[in-house]
């Protein structure tokens, strides 16, 4: 029996399935890894009131408690992370990682819910800059993420998304993945990646409709998936482009306010 890769995420709970850690663990699936979980916060969305977002962080110690229990079979092959919740969170996310000598780490600079568009909690995205990119293997922006890492505001141009690059990966991120999706004009959804010395620029057509929930937090997780899995950080990149966009285009209408990715699509179309 071949070895079995372990993945972990650090991330919260989306009721819908779309997101958080629900995707991570679909995706890990997807990629033949064995997926561990620790809970952060637990979001739900109120249909009576817009789908607007109700976000419950986990005592910190909890998370420790999560995270001791994880690592006590020693580090993971891959691990990354979403929501975090608090600064607390981030801190105790940061020891995890500092503790165990965790290589392979994918961080997911989560500021914001989808439908929503201001940050969370301005403290935790100060925390996540200053704590965890300097641990990042891999850390994966979209546009407003990466204007606010990089202190350059609204991103609207490739050029934009080349310059936050090179200014996250100056805060000690190794490489630098910057999300234009959908959020980029144009009829291609693109994404630029950046390895310290080296631009590359990943093109797709636009889905369209684009259910695409969750979307980044799948991406993040396949990069993690694809790093378990023994690829480079560039080929892992690339194959979770190819995963998220199938997944878009698998994807259904939950309801009136949101479809998400469906994480088998990649699988189920080849």
């Amino acid at each position: 029996m071949p070895k079995i890769m372990k993945t972990l995420t650090i991330a919260g709970s989306d009721s819908s399935g779309g997101a958080g850690i629900q995707a991570d663990l679909k995706t890990f699936e997807e990629y033949g890894t064995y997926g561990f979980s620790a809970l952060t916060t637990i979001v739900t969305m109120d249909p009576d009131n817009g789908w607007h977002h109700n976000v419950y962080p986990v005592d910190s110690a909890l998370v420790a408690e999560q995270l001791k229990t994880i690592f006590a079979g020693g580090p993971v092959d891959a691990m990354k992370t979403g929501m975090l919740g608090s600064v607390d969170i981030v801190r105790v996310a940061e020891q995890a990682i500092k503790s165990n000598q965790q290589k392979n780490v994918v961080i997911d600079p989560v500021m914001v819910c989808k439908g929503e568009d201001e940050v969370l909690n301005p403290e935790s995205a100060e925390a996540i800059r200053d704590l965890l990119l300097p641990l990042a293997t891999v850390v994966t922006p979209n546009l407003f993420e990466a204007g606010v890492l990089s202190g350059l505001g609204k991103l609207t141009s490739v050029e934009d998304m080349k310059e936050a690059a090179r200014k996250i990966h100056g805060l000690g991120a190794q490489n630098v993945v910057v999300k234009g999706g959908k959020a980029l004009g144009g009829d291609r959804a693109i994404d630029v990646f950046f390895d310290g010395k080296d631009f590359t620029v990943l093109e797709t057509d636009k889905i369209e409709p684009a259910y695409n929930h969750g979307a980044g937090c799948t991406f993040a997780a396949a990069i993690t998936g694809g790093l378990a899995n023994g690829l480079s950080v560039a080929d892992a990149v690339a194959k979770a482009k190819d995963f998220v966009s199938a997944a878009i285009r698998s994807g259904y209408q939950f309801n009136e306010y949101v479809g998400p990715v469906f994480h088998g699509g990649y699988r189920l179309n080849r």
